[in-house]
């Protein structure tokens, strides 16, 4: 297997969303008809993130989603995202940030019990989401219909850098809002 950390490094710098070892060995066992062994395929992986943490790259080799993803270290963040800003012409809107809360938070959800939260009709908005590969559709609902059931996608996880749903910022984390309306008394 000549080359194997190349073709390692080759698949993840090629894959948009976080590459899983599975899927890795699986690509790796076409190209060599013997896939490393998975502590092999780890200790190639782990010599990676070695090789990229050095400060001559301004990227690392990270895990993200139960995978790993090339991504910019935080000293080029703010160079990238302004990048990022100005080729950034269409933003979520309210409603599409207020529906992918939702199914962030409920998934799996039909676009019924969406609309029922939200109290207006979701169709343009789950499209968008759906268009910006934010949402996927996970299956169908078991109730009458059989309503399609919609869940956040590996997009959403990778670009908030979080490995499952159950990452999400909880209400008690979130800072309180007081009860008062108007200014405070003293």
């Amino acid at each position: 297997m000549e080359n194997i950390a190349q073709h390692i490094e080759a698949l993840i710098f090629a894959s948009e969303q976080s590459i899983t070892q599975k899927d890795i060995l699986l690509v790796l066992q076409e190209i060599y008809d013997v896939s490393p062994s998975i502590a092999e395929l780890q200790d190639h992986l782990n010599a990676i993130i070695r090789k990229y943490s050095n400060d001559e790259f301004p990227f690392s080799v990270v895990e993200v989603n139960g995978g790993y993803q090339f991504l910019t270290k935080s000293a080029y963040h703010i160079t990238v995202h302004k990048l990022q800003t100005q080729r950034s012409k269409k933003k979520l809107s309210q409603a599409a940030l207020e529906t992918l809360s939702i199914v962030a938070y409920k998934q799996p959800i039909t676009k019924l019990d969406i609309e029922q939260i939200r109290g207006v009709n979701c169709d343009y908005t789950i499209q968008k989401l759906l268009e910006k590969d934010l949402i996927t559709i996970s299956g169908k609902s078991k109730a009458i219909g059989k309503p399609l059931l919609f869940s956040t996608s590996t997009t959403f996880m990778d670009y908030f850098g979080i490995n499952s749903a159950a990452e999400l910022p909880q209400i008690k984390d979130l800072p309180a809002e007081t009860d008062v309306i108007g200014e405070g008394s003293e």
